[in-house]
């Protein structure tokens, strides 16, 4: 059965409480009938009863899986095909999934990058009528990537430092609409390609809280936590030889610290300036809107002698470019890669249509550059890529050609470039997720077998202090 009003849903939020939301005791009930289920579901899934709840997730048949690698994580997860999608399945106690569930609900409301969240199950039992742990499960991201499958192969290090910077901001985006992580790692973070960056998408939301806002200490106490993790997961890497070895995790993890807070800064600070300079208003609110955030309130107080102004950002929203491509074309993008689109829209008109109204010369940019673009791409090829990467990929090759070749390239000369030279020998992404590599299982499996060291050395600790308190 579907159970779509229970109370958790409108579960309040206990801003005196620091972290988690306050246990309460479980009510007590009657042991469910065999087969019977509660679902809550924020959209009718009906494929969602076709799958064996009955089953412990660990010993879900292989019909029913899909070959993703899986990450580090205290809980059993599977990935699963469910219609035409793939989802994540994690099995945890029934207040973490009910919490997590309602996390993610509302920062999708509030438009921060992560996972989809596609129901809770709980009452589940085996056909013995053992009970089984309440299930989580959420959508998987389509073309998105955990970072141990980016180090399949030996990573360089800007491109590392593009990760760290792209998790920098996911926290900054977090900490804006006061969400508390707890627990930030590239474990529990999403990456999409994002025109020659990344860009980050939060996957595990268990041990954060909502508040209105944050204060300076917990938000430092989050990237402290940030720092420690990711040191921790370079290490791991590094020991598995799938980063360079000039790397210093340690250092590198620390990169997060300055990116992070001079983002913060640019984005909240208050900045002073005397009367004659009011320009800088404006040029504060670009730069705002060329690192992708729109200011959509700002506070303006002058000392009493009216020769100095006190200028703070208020209301600062991600999305700034993306909100743009979608309004003149309909095309849903990452950030990086709107303002590449844009900038190439906006080329287009200049030399094609420098009189015409924006909104028609973008109909024009759509139908003479970008659906082409897509529409050449053969199927085999098509799924390596989102296409708005392929065409942010192709209009970068067209300059590289251009700059080589001292001469102007036709759009179907470069697109044919290149799929023969560059997509045909891309890694096939999808590949990698379903036929991951040696050293990535390596990697992967070591992780694992930590963590479950590290889980076990917790219980003992946990007995030892449980029998003292015995004697």
């Amino acid at each position: 059965m579907t159970d779509q009003s229970a109370t958790w849903q409108d579960e309040p939020t206990d801003y005196d409480e620091v972290g988690k939301l306050p246990r309460r005791a479980p009510l007590e009930e009657p042991a469910s009938a065999l087969g019977s289920l509660n679902i809550t579901a924020a959209a009718a899934d009906p494929e969602l009863l076709d799958l064996p709840w009955h089953v412990a997730l660990e010993d879900w048949p292989e019909e029913y899986l899909a070959a993703l690698p899986r990450g580090i994580s205290r809980h059993i997860v599977r990935f699963a095909k469910l219609g035409s999608s793939v989802i994540a399945v994690k099995e945890t106690s029934e207040h973490v999934a009910r919490h997590e569930y309602h996390m993610l609900r509302k920062l999708q409301r509030l438009d921060v990058p992560c996972v989809e969240p596609v129901a809770v199950i709980r009452d589940r039992h085996t056909l013995d009528g053992k009970p089984l742990d309440t299930a989580l499960v959420t959508r998987h991201l389509k073309f998105s990537l955990p970072y141990r499958a980016l180090f399949s192969q030996k990573l360089r290090r800007d491109t590392l430092t593009r990760l760290i910077d792209a998790q920098a901001l996911l926290m900054v985006r977090l900490h804006l609409v006061g969400f508390y992580w707890g627990d930030v790692s590239l474990s529990n973070t999403l990456f999409r390609r994002d025109a020659g960056s990344f860009a980050a998408y939060l996957v595990d939301a268990e041990t954060g809280e909502l508040y209105p806002d944050l204060s300076t200490g917990q938000r430092e106490y989050d990237l402290e936590i940030a720092r420690v993790n990711i040191a921790g997961e370079l290490m791991d890497l590094l020991d598995g030889g799938l980063i360079d070895e000039e790397v210093d995790p340690v250092a590198t993890s620390e990169r997060i610290m300055d990116s992070y807070r001079n983002l913060w800064t640019e984005l909240t600070a208050n900045e002073s300036f005397e009367l004659g300079e009011r320009w800088r208003v404006a040029a504060r609110i670009r730069r705002l809107n060329e690192l992708g955030f729109d200011v959509e309130e700002y506070a303006i107080k002058t000392t009493p002698d009216g020769s100095t102004i006190h200028l703070q950002p208020k209301v600062v929203d991600a999305g700034h470019h993306q909100r743009r491509l979608i309004r003149l074309t309909g095309i849903d993008a990452q950030e990086n890669q709107a303002r590449r689109l844009l900038n190439d829209m906006d080329s287009f008109r200049a030399d094609n249509y420098p009189g015409q109204d924006e909104e028609m010369s973008a109909h024009a940019w759509v139908s003479h550059v970008f659906e082409p673009i897509v529409k050449a791409i053969p199927r085999e090829l098509a799924g390596k890529l989102e296409p708005a990467e392929v065409v942010h990929q192709v209009i970068e090759h067209r300059w590289y050609m251009s700059e080589q070749l001292n001469r102007y390239i036709p759009l179907a000369e470069t697109v044919q470039s290149y799929i023969d030279t560059v997509l045909r020998h891309r890694r096939d992404e999808a590949a990698i997720m379903l036929n991951p590599d040696t050293a990535l299982l390596k990697v992967i499996e070591t992780e694992e077998a930590r963590h479950r060291e590290e889980d076990d050395d917790e219980a003992l600790v946990a007995i030892d202090d449980e029998d003292l308190a015995d004697d």
